[in-house]
């Protein structure tokens, strides 16, 4: 007899029998659907035909996606903003990337804690109060650049912004939670939150420049605190979507899981492609056109997770970094024309590899981790592709002062993605996810 579980009525809570009927119609028809008790959709019942729609369709979807939209486009926003704030007040773009940076050290540090505490003590519990301290941190920030503090009192402060939950990882582990059972519509929402990542990260640092350029310097801190605190009260209002907390069976890290460090270091790898990338491309472009043309990288993998989230079967991860070691070459023949638009049409393509890459490996971080432990899997995975954007970020940099010729920075992201792809082969990490 399968446990029972909890659905919504009209009359309030009432409990249902977990089943899945697969007697409807046939696939890809309007009234077709994998019902289950966990999302509280019942056959026969008319669904839209884009796979994107019926996400939207699942009770209490919508609150918790507007919720985490709200809260993740601070993700895109703080940085550059601090940056801004950092260099107006003290005349140092060197300070202002090395607070950013520790911060961002700080922030690599203390996730897989917070992931943690939030698997074992549930959403709402740990986020809200994590999220009041970070914002609390980037508040103190402003005050002390405001007022022309020491130097060290700078890095000190960044460090309270260390608190920040993995908003990204508990959107997942809610999809993974309300669509437990059905792989292709958890493959959908995976591709879903990559593009909203994408999306988020194309948009967050034009909203900081702008705010901070026709306001005052402070003002993209200030706009990105009050999205972030608000976003996650809204997310954590949705009460009726948190996973479960689940009685904690496994033991250690989820780091012992068989496959899960290979997969780590080909995360690590990966990052490096991505924090390469965006110094080499500011650093050839130099200019106030830097930003849009490396948005597009961001604007193709959009596109390209939004159409892998759609197609029926997945592929391995291994083929989709081969992908992105051809594409990220792109970049690098473009650059070696001299032509601009030449660059940004490299961009755009290599970009598409992007999205597919995390949504496949994103899924086997799912597959691997234990349920108890999912939202420390996904961060751990968050944390290893930020440590290969930082490293990323030095090589590039290198590259770019001592470069021979104009596009040699952008060897360094075909090399890293080139790196991903051995090591994925060495390991025989990954499958379909």
């Amino acid at each position: 007899m399968p446990h029972p579980d909890l659905t919504l009525t009209p009359a309030g809570p009432a409990l249902a029998p977990r089943y899945d009927d697969r007697r409807t119609t046939a696939p890809g028809s309007p009234t077709h659907t994998r019902t289950t008790a966990r999302t509280g959709v019942r056959a026969g019942v008319h669904t839209p035909r884009n796979s994107y729609l019926r996400l939207f369709a699942v009770p209490g979807a919508r609150g918790f996606i507007a919720g985490n939209l709200i809260a993740r486009l601070p993700m895109g926003m703080f940085g550059v903003s601090a940056v801004i704030m950092i260099a107006a007040a003290y005349d140092s773009y060197a300070l202002a990337g090395g607070v950013t940076a520790t911060g961002m050290a700080a922030g690599a540090l203390t996730a897989p804690w917070i992931a943690r505490l939030v698997d074992r003590y549930g959403q709402a519990r740990i986020a809200v109060p994590a999220t009041a301290y970070a914002v609390l941190g980037h508040l103190v920030l402003l005050l002390c650049v405001h007022e022309k503090a020491p130097v060290w009192a700078l890095f000190a402060t960044t460090a309270l912004t260390a608190t920040s939950p993995n908003t990204g990882g508990m959107s997942r582990a809610r999809w993974a939670h309300l669509l437990k059972g059905d792989r292709d519509a958890l493959h959908t929402a995976n591709a879903f939150e990559q593009a909203t990542d994408e999306l988020c990260f194309m948009l967050g640092p034009v909203v900081a420049a702008l705010l901070c350029s026709t306001l005052f310097p402070e003002a993209g801190t200030l706009a990105g605190a009050a999205l972030f605190l608000s976003g996650v009260l809204i997310f954590a209002a949705q009460r009726s979507t948190e996973p479960p907390v689940s009685p904690r069976t496994a033991s250690g890290s989820p780091l012992r899981v068989p496959g899960m460090a290979p997969l780590l270091a080909v995360f690590l790898a990966t990052g490096a492609v991505f924090g390469s990338m965006e110094v080499v491309t500011v650093a050839y472009v130099d200019g106030p056109v830097a930003g849009p043309v490396l948005a597009l990288q961001a604007a193709g993998s959009c596109a390209a997770g939004l159409l892998y989230g759609r197609a029926r079967r997945t592929v391995r991860l291994r083929t989709c970094l081969a992908a992105m070691t051809v594409l990220m070459t792109m970049p690098l023949l473009a650059a070696s024309t001299g032509s601009l638009p030449a660059l940004a049409a490299g961009l755009l393509l290599a970009g598409m590899a992007t999205a597919p890459t995390m949504v496949t490996g994103m899924g086997l971080v799912q597959r691997l981790t234990p349920a108890s432990q999912l939202n420390e899997g996904m961060t751990l995975a968050v944390t290893a592709l930020l440590g290969g954007i930082a490293a990323g970020s030095a090589t590039g940099g290198w590259a770019a002062d001592h470069a021979p010729f104009a596009a040699f920075g952008f060897l360094v992201p075909a090399t890293a993605a080139a790196v991903a792809l051995a090591l994925c082969a060495a390991t025989r990490v990954g499958g379909r996810a």
